[in-house]
């Protein structure tokens, strides 16, 4: 189970990681080259520093009642924003800086804003154990720095890669629902491999809702199109 948790967060970092990258190398564009290095690995330092801490305190606000359903349904909404096409790349706020430090924080600050699906997500794929979390994350950092352009380049060649992730995020959602404190007892009891069972129903979840609004979300612009060309 240990490694079947690891492998999970792992998967997550990479999955939810990709944009972080971009936003390394735009944050230390202007640095001198001999200070991009330090930039970046101080950056990633202060960033996965602070994710760890939000993690902790994630997992201890999942004891508290209705908090694990309200985690899951967020991890089944992110889910499905992973398999809607993208409208914009969403980087026009990153702010390049000219000094170590400036670059370091933008790197820090963004990272935050960005890491909060992860950080459910992760939680979510920890079962509560912070050592888990730590060894996950430590095990990811290569991955996600310097792995990001290959994982997005894959997305963009093999989509399934995609599917699989958001599965992945819904079959987490769907156990974490299960282990909700006010969950009764007798809902996992009553079901056969109830686990299984629920985490398969919010992975499916996931795929056909995440597929559907895909499919119209890409109509839509055509159906504009000719709509408006018909007009005229």
């Amino acid at each position: 189970m240990f490694w079947i948790a690891v492998l999970q967060i792992i998967a997550i970092d990479i999955m939810l990681g990709g944009d972080n990258a971009v936003v390394i190398a735009l944050a230390c564009r202007k640095l001198p080259p001999e200070q991009r290095k330090k930039g970046i690995f101080w950056g990633v330092v202060g960033a996965i520093g602070l994710r760890v801490a939000m993690i902790f305190f994630a997992l201890q606000l999942l004891e508290l009642p209705y908090l694990k359903i309200i985690g899951a349904l967020l991890l089944l909404w992110i889910g499905v924003k992973l398999l809607l096409p993208e409208e914009g790349e969403g980087h026009d706020g990153i702010d390049g800086g000219t000094t170590l430090f400036a670059a370091i924080k933008t790197i820090i600050v963004a990272d935050a804003v960005m890491s909060l699906d992860n950080v459910i997500a992760v939680a979510g794929a920890s079962h509560g154990s912070i050592v888990l979390v730590t060894f996950g994350i430590l095990v990811s950092i290569p991955i996600v720095v310097w792995g990001s352009k290959l994982v997005l380049t894959l997305m963009d060649r093999f989509p399934a890669v995609i599917t699989v992730g958001a599965a992945l995020l819904g079959w987490i959602a769907g156990g974490m629902f299960l282990t909700d404190p006010v969950v009764p007892k007798t809902v996992a009891q009553s079901v056969p491999y109830a686990n299984y069972v629920f985490a398969a129903i919010g992975a499916a979840f996931v795929v056909g809702v995440g597929k559907f609004l895909g499919r119209n979300r890409k109509a839509g612009p055509a159906h504009d199109v000719s709509t408006s060309t018909h007009d005229h």
